[in-house]
């Protein structure tokens, strides 16, 4: 049999070469990682004619495939994957960059460069610099899904064909945001490729291209309620959208079902017929020519007369023409809603063409105001608070949203709160930033992987301190280099220069302190983290400030009086760092930013560094991944490798936490010290999780995507667990709510004799179907939301 080699040669097929190739990958790695197991498998699958790199992939899967017996084959995965990628691409950075340079339209032959103009410049004048710093070893610190990850969608590619390797990627990325200030450049690469942080996708993507649009997010207000301003709004969606950056859009303003038309002596359709047609604009207007779907939240106050439909939008049943199903929703929800609910008192719905200023105020200006169109009998109609809250939590069960924010927490602990009311978040809701119509608001992001961090089990704040202020300079400095798809979010960029730090890797840390999720130990030490960070990001702003000058809208701001975000949450930090020193300094020369923590979801870029997201705890600790090969089961490699070391590990092992969907806690072998530290989000109480919340929310100026976990979703919990998140001050009350199904997630194969009984779920009632017992305990979850089982258990 004959196998083709890269550069087209063909020799006969050596068994001993693919075996050797193998077991030479296997440095460093566990005992039990059996080069000669994996080999026997490659061989079973050659055939005449086949090529090298297909031995290569093949390889790497069959070591993918054991990641389950020990989490070191996802490494030997991940090296013959990146050795073969090795193999197929040029070693030199500047060679690379000048074949994505000179790249040119496989059709019509016109140029279609990839790497911008001044960027290449740069890389030309200091090629042997450049080229001499790159330390290609990294790639293999990348496991295989993380490799996977960055070779489907990061790497970029001439005629289909992969030509950057990972470092090449982030040497990119660094002369895109530094440009010619090669020590930052130099020190930008070494924090990616050593990854004690990454940028957020759209840099990683986009930064030096021809249009680094580097920015995540986008927050919008419609225009204007006319058909100028509501298409205008449309086309800066698209233009947005086309450019990869999730929106969030605020429509407070826009007139309600019914409501008169000046300009044509008609009555309004109301914002179904409108949302449509921006659904339609969001399935059309792709990230990028195919990559996926734009992506718009759509924001709401719930006095607006059109909520009943809003809520109604994302549902899978009822009437095509009134559904947009590919939008997603989100309520901005005055603490004036919250009391009428609790009081179960009366709740107006207005329309803004007929009780203006509603979305303009907050606090209590917004209550006066609401209350006085009450009075003049200016709504539309009244109806109990607590209907239109079931309502709510019925969307929330069947659809996992509308999301919940409040207005006036946003508002009121917002560092950005002198240039007027914020009038919406993002589409991930950890966003909050003022918007007007000639400003589009903007964030770029980056988030710190605090695995990290951990050495020889203990947290080193010094080291965080270091990067963390490094990555402020580096999201500021975007700010400057970003292509903006529309010219109102340079205005908003420009004058107020936000930027979103987030985290990657918090119940990791946990893991590797020994620390269960919820023990006051992880409490503690969450305070602190986001504490560092905080300060380190102030610190970074205000020494930029010394150098640049304050940003725009500086004065006024909570900060200039000397008022950060704790002050605003009424809590004292610890004595670490020195803040009193650092508020007179920032009184004196101001900031460059005016807002500077955003912990955001991180979904990819944690996949890629192989960090769990966010701040989130562990979601199972068996699940599936799919990659263009198929399912891989992936085992969580902290509990794997404690397992092992135990000498508990094994297939009946693996099929018993398969059978109990991820779950270790009724498995009797394993001891209890484990069990209380690999609970998963099922299993963790949700209140723990939203105290947690509130305790770094004293950090975070701007907010958090805080998703809420319940396994047998009540009516009750889930008033419960929206009135404890309400009262403990959170700006985001939740992002998604996550539900399990009734019968098993993992849809896998295991030996019947581990089959568990699926429970049922029971039919869900309305509010009118209640009985009297039932809605009293409804009742009582409102008003003792703290003893309410969800939180407490």
């Amino acid at each position: 049999m004959q196998v083709f080699k890269r550069d087209g040669r063909t020799e006969p097929v050596q068994f001993d070469k693919i075996t050797a190739r193998i077991k030479k990958l296997c440095y460093e790695l566990h005992e039990s990682v059996d080069p000669a197991k994996v080999a026997m498998r490659v061989i079973e699958g050659v055939y005449d004619g086949v090529t090298t790199t297909e031995l290569d992939n093949l390889a790497a899967e069959v070591a993918a495939t054991n990641a389950v017996t020990h989490p070191d084959y996802a490494s030997l995965a991940s090296r013959i994957a990146v050795s073969n990628l090795h193999k197929a691409t040029k070693k030199s950075f500047a060679e690379t960059m000048e074949d994505l340079h000179t790249c040119v339209d496989p059709v019509t032959g016109e140029n279609a460069s990839l790497v911008a103009n001044d960027v290449i410049e740069i890389i030309r004048d200091n090629s042997e610099f450049l080229d001499s710093q790159i330390i290609y070893d990294r790639d293999f610190n990348y496991d295989y899904f993380g490799f996977k990850t960055l070779e489907r969608s990061y790497l970029l590619k001439i005629n289909g064909e992969i030509v950057e390797r990972p470092q090449h990627m982030l040497m990119r990325v660094s002369v895109g945001i530094h440009k010619d200030d090669l020590d930052a450049v130099v020190e930008t690469y070494n924090g990616l490729s050593e990854g004690w942080f990454t940028h957020a996708t759209p840099t990683l993507f986009n930064s030096g291209t021809p249009k680094p649009q580097m920015s995540s997010c986008f927050l919008l207000t419609a225009k204007e309620d006319s058909i100028s301003g509501i298409y205008d709004t449309l086309k800066q969606c698209a233009k947005i959208s086309q450019n990869a950056g999730g929106i969030g859009l605020a429509i407070h303003d826009i007139r309600a079902t019914g409501s008169y038309i000046k300009g044509t002596n008609g009555a309004s359709n109301g914002i179904v017929p409108m949302l449509r047609v921006f659904n339609d604009t969001a399935r059309y207007v792709d990230q990028g020519g195919g990559k996926r779907k734009g992506s718009f939240a759509i924001y709401i106050e719930p006095w607006h007369a059109d909520i009943h439909d809003f809520l109604d939008l994302k549902k899978n049943h009822g009437k095509e023409e009134q559904r947009a199903r590919d939008l997603f929703y989100a309520l901005w929800i005055p603490d004036l809603f919250m009391k009428r609910v609790e009081e179960n008192g009366e709740w107006t719905l207005m329309c803004p063409n007929e009780c203006p200023g509603l979305a303009d105020t907050h606090g209590a200006a917004f209550e006066k105001l609401y209350m006085k169109y009450e009075a003049e009998g200016k709504g539309r109609k009244t109806i109990k608070a607590q209907e239109l809250w079931f309502k709510i939590l019925e969307s929330q069960i069947e659809t996992g949203t509308p999301y919940m924010l409040y207005k006036d927490a946003a508002n009121g602990k917002s560092n950005q709160q002198n240039l007027g009311t914020i009038r919406s978040s993002n589409l991930c809701t950890e966003i909050i930033e003022y918007t007007a119509p000639d400003e589009v608001a903007v964030c770029n992001l980056a988030s710190l992987a605090l695995p990290k961090y951990v050495n020889n089990g203990e947290f080193d704040h010094e080291k965080l301190f270091q990067v963390t202020y490094q990555a402020t300079i580096n999201l500021n400095r975007i700010i400057d280099r970003n292509y903006y798809p529309i010219p109102e979010a340079r205005n908003s960029n420009m004058r107020h220069r936000p930027i979103g730090l987030g985290v990657q890797g918090l119940a990791d840390v946990f893991i590797l302190m020994r620390h269960p999720f919820d023990s006051d130990e992880a409490r503690t030490l969450n305070r602190e983290i986001f504490e560092t960070i905080y300060y380190a990001a102030c610190t970074a702003s205000k020494d930029l400030a010394k150098e640049e000058g304050a940003y725009e809208s500086f004065k006024g701001s909570p900060a200039s009086e000397g008022r950060l975000q704790f002050d605003l949450w009424g809590v004292t930090p610890t004595d670490r760092w020195e803040w009193a020193v650092l508020k007179d300094e920032i009184k004196e020369h101001g900031m460059r930013n005016s807002l500077l923590l955003a912990p955001m979801p991180t979904a990819s870029t944690a996949q890629i560094l192989g960090n769990n997201e966010c701040f989130e705890p562990y979601t199972s600790n068996i699940y599936t991944r799919r990659t263009l090969s198929g399912e891989f089961i992936i085992v969580n490699k902290h509990l794997l490798r404690d397992l092992t070391k135990l000498g508990l590990w094994d297939d009946d092992m693996k099929n018993r936490i398969i059978s109990a969907n991820g779950s270790i806690q009724n498995i009797n072998e394993i001891p209890d010290n484990l069990k209380a530290l690999y609970r998963t989000a099922w299993e963790i109480p949700q209140r723990a999780l939203i105290d947690m919340s509130a305790d770094r929310g004293a950090y975070i100026c701007q907010s958090q995507s805080l998703n809420v976990f319940m396994e047998n979703v009540t009516t009750a919990k889930l008033t419960s667990m929206h009135f404890y998140s309400w009262k403990q001050g959170l700006k985001t009350g939740m992002y998604y709510l996550r539900t399990k199904a009734a019968t098993d997630a993992i849809k896998f194969t295991v030996d019947k004799k581990y089959k568990t009984t699926p429970q049922t779920e029971t039919p869900r009632k309305s509010i009118q179907e209640m009985t009297d017992e039932e809605q009293a305990a409804m009742a009582c979850s409102i008003e003792n939301g703290s003893d309410c089982e969800m939180c407490s258990g």
